[in-house]
Order: structure tokens, then sequence, then C-alpha cells
């Protein structure tokens, strides 16, 4: 079941911020969000609650967020209890942060900590928080999927993930085998974790207002697919697969697997039908697609 997330309700907005703070922080810091850093921030209290009780924040939960900006997440995250690491890439965002965090919720300073990095780049988080055991983010739109597929990769700890994104890139993200819109984010996002589509979120609760809307995509992390394949491995069938959609599984994979007669021998032994098209198999069949050529790489000629 989706759940619109909208505006409205009274509740005690002293702790969180909204569109009169963002703009006059914006405004102090000489901050113009830019389309380059997907930058577009929540200014809508009530917004950020429900993204909150949607992640079902804990007290006391180590929790990562990706792309704070002025922190309108983040604030909603440490009112529940949460002790949070915030990465942000922007220097001056990720200076005035610990400030608007100690204007707003003295009490959770102890709990907060920001990383001025590329999350793209990173490789650990800093500090004795430990492990997150989730990730909850408004992601900014031009790097979505890669630094989710990167932070799922980097902390196998996590325990569930709730990103805001792009509409159509959340429906990409859950969509299952036989969708029209099933294709790589969506099988590398099963490699990791269980895919729902849990929301949606109008553009007006935005500064500046996108011209699109965004959806709420949860993800209950489990082990990968067993498999003696290698994830790298596997991802690589993945994109060749998809990278010509009309095409067969035997064509497409044909120079992934060395020939067109070599992709059907690995099909064939994977037990998958060579003529089916990648949007119609899961991440499993994947999975035994490249352990298969292994063992056909492996036979004797």
């Amino acid at each position: 079941m989706t759940d619109s997330v909208q505006s409205g309700g009274a509740t005690d907005d002293s702790r969180l911020l909204g569109a009169a703070d963002i703009r006059r922080l914006a405004e102090r810091l000489d901050i113009r969000p830019t389309k380059q850093l997907g930058q577009n921030f929540v200014i809508d209290p009530n917004t950020v609650r429900r993204i909150v009780r949607t992640a079902r924040v804990q007290p006391g939960e180590h929790i990562v967020e990706i792309g704070p900006g002025l922190g309108s997440l983040t604030l909603g995250l440490l009112e529940a209890g949460a002790t949070v690491t915030a990465v942000e890439i922007d220097p001056k965002l990720a200076g005035e942060l610990a400030k608007t965090v100690h204007g707003y919720q003295p009490e959770a300073d102890g709990r907060f900590r920001v990383v001025n990095q590329d999350a793209l780049r990173l490789q650990e988080l800093p500090g004795e928080a430990g492990p997150p055991v989730a990730l909850v983010a408004n992601l900014p739109y031009n790097i979505s999927v890669p630094v989710l597929l990167h932070f799922l990769e980097l902390f196998p700890q996590l325990e569930r993930v709730l990103v805001m994104v792009q509409a159509e890139v959340a429906d990409r993200l859950a969509a299952a085998p036989g969708s029209r819109i099933y294709g790589v984010p969506s099988v590398k996002a099963a490699w990791y974790a269980d895919v729902k589509r849990v929301g949606a979120v109008g553009r007006h609760v935005f500064w500046p207002a996108p011209k699109v809307d965004s959806g709420l995509v949860s993800f209950t992390c489990r082990t990968a697919p067993i498999t003696s394949a290698s994830r790298l491995e596997v991802f690589a069938a993945i994109d060749a697969a998809f990278a010509q959609r009309r095409k067969t599984l035997r064509s497409a994979l044909s120079s992934w697997a060395g020939s067109a007669q070599l992709a059907e021998d690995c099909l064939r032994e994977a037990g998958i039908d060579h003529r089916l098209r990648g949007e119609a198999i899961d991440v499993h069949d994947f999975a035994r697609i490249a352990e298969a050529k292994q063992r056909v790489a492996a036979a004797p000629q």
C-alpha cells in the first residue's frame, strides 16, 4: 500500500525546519540550490515526520543520512532519538549542520556527526557510533541509484533503508520482472534487499520545487543470493542483458559470454530459455547465469 505524503495537521514544529527557516538559512549562507548537486530542500515538517515514521526509526539507532542539505530530515531523525551520521559533499552546508542541530535540538549534539565527503567516494564512517543499522535519506536526483547501491555494498550491516527519490526512479527500483520499467536498478537493488514503493511525495514540500514528483522506497535488507559467482560477475551479466533491451538473452549476452553460442550454452546450463529477454528474469536467475559461465568456461572443449 502506498502512502501519500502531504502537509497538514497541527504539530510542534519548533524543533524542525519550516519554509521560512530554510529560506532564512539559505540567504544567510548565500546558498543557491543547484541542479548539479541535486539540491531540493524539504520545507514541510509534517513530511519530515512522516518519512521518519515510515522508516521506523527507533531511539538509540545509528542512522546514516546522505545529502542532509540544510538539515530538515536530520532534525527529524534526531527528534526520534536516533544517532545520526550525515554525509554532505558541500563544505558550506556541512559546516553549518552542527550549528543548526545545536540551535533547534541542543540535547542532540552528542548524537550527531557530519562527514564532509562525496558519498560516492566514501569508504567508511568515522566515529564510535558503530555501523549504521539503517539509511534514511532524501537522495539527490542526479546520483540516487549509484550512491544507493554504493552504500548497500559498503555497509552490509544495514537492516533497512528508506529513501526519497524521483518518482520514476522509485518505480524502477521497486519494479518486478515482466514490468516495462524493470531494469538494471531493479535487479541490482534486489541483490541486497526486498524493495517496495511505500509513498508518494508532492513537489510542494520542496524548495525549490522540482519539476517532477518524488517517491519513497523501502528496502528490507537480506543476504545476497547464494552463488559461487561474485557480485561483480553477476552485475556484469545484468548490465549486458539490459544494454540492448529488445534483444534476446542469447544475443544480449554474446559479448559478455564470448559469443552467441557460448551465451546460449551458459543459459542452457543455468536452465533459462535463451529466447527470453532480460526483463523476464530475476536476480536469482542472473546469479545462476553468472555461475553457469564459470562451469562452461571450465568444461573441456
